[in-house]
């Protein structure tokens, strides 16, 4: 396994920040024992039944385009994931997260904090209700804007499963200009970070829908966030 490369690579000469995160040693394989222990169990009393809608909970609507976002969790035999924890975090509609850290000079939303979840269901679905997030600067290289993008963080059926990773929307031009999307050498597997726009998941004269399928492991496994 030492001589595996990872893709995306965890030390991307393009992607500055991965230089002060990438491993400075060689990595070790997980004892066999922690690998195969089961991961955390997420019941229903954890999640509540608005906790993946990031549109309510505020005491208006929120600025922006309302969007569904659905997809399944798959394992690597495609077989589904059923009740396990899929959580997304974004950027509001003006590029702007709800965060201390966030300096970009963009609008707070007062009625949207961007963050949600929820539990897959016996066929591995999951479901969001979101506003679709804005584009914003950041300091990587000159000019440098980030794709708009949702970050989801799903549990497999192991502990050892758990994949961190970014959704992309379709046609974006800062696509080609993105270290963290270009990261993935695997084109193919990169292109399986972008959802589909989807017309059957759209409700009409409310919000546009996508489809985001996700597989933790396996052959043709999504891509984690590099």
């Amino acid at each position: 396994m030492t001589g595996v490369q990872p893709d995306p690579p965890y030390d991307y000469p393009g992607y500055n920040s991965t230089r002060l995160r990438a491993p400075k040693m060689a990595l070790r394989p997980l004892p066999p024992g922690l690998a195969d222990k089961r991961g955390p169990v997420f019941g229903p009393e954890h999640v509540g039944p608005t906790d993946n809608d990031l549109t309510v909970g505020h005491a208006g609507e929120p600025v922006g385009e309302r969007i569904i976002v659905t997809g399944r969790l798959l394992d690597g035999d495609r077989r589904p994931v059923r009740h396990q924890l899929v959580e997304v975090w974004q950027a509001n509609s003006a590029g702007r997260y709800h965060h201390d850290m966030d300096r970009h000079a963009a609008p707070l939303d007062p009625n949207f904090t961007g963050a949600g979840r929820c539990l897959t269901d016996d066929d591995g679905h999951y479901r969001f209700v979101t506003i679709k997030p804005g584009a914003y600067p950041w300091k990587n290289h000159d000019n440098a804007w980030r794709p708009a993008h949702i970050h989801f963080s799903v549990f497999g059926s192991s502990l050892a499963e758990r994949l961190v990773t970014q959704m992309y929307f379709p046609g974006d031009p800062l696509l080609a200009f993105d270290p963290v999307y270009n990261s993935i050498r695997d084109r193919r597997a990169a292109g399986r970070l972008v959802a589909g726009f989807d017309l059957a998941t759209t409700e009409e004269s409310w919000a546009l829908g996508y489809v985001f399928d996700i597989v933790v492991a396996g052959r043709g496994p999504t891509p984690g966030d590099g």
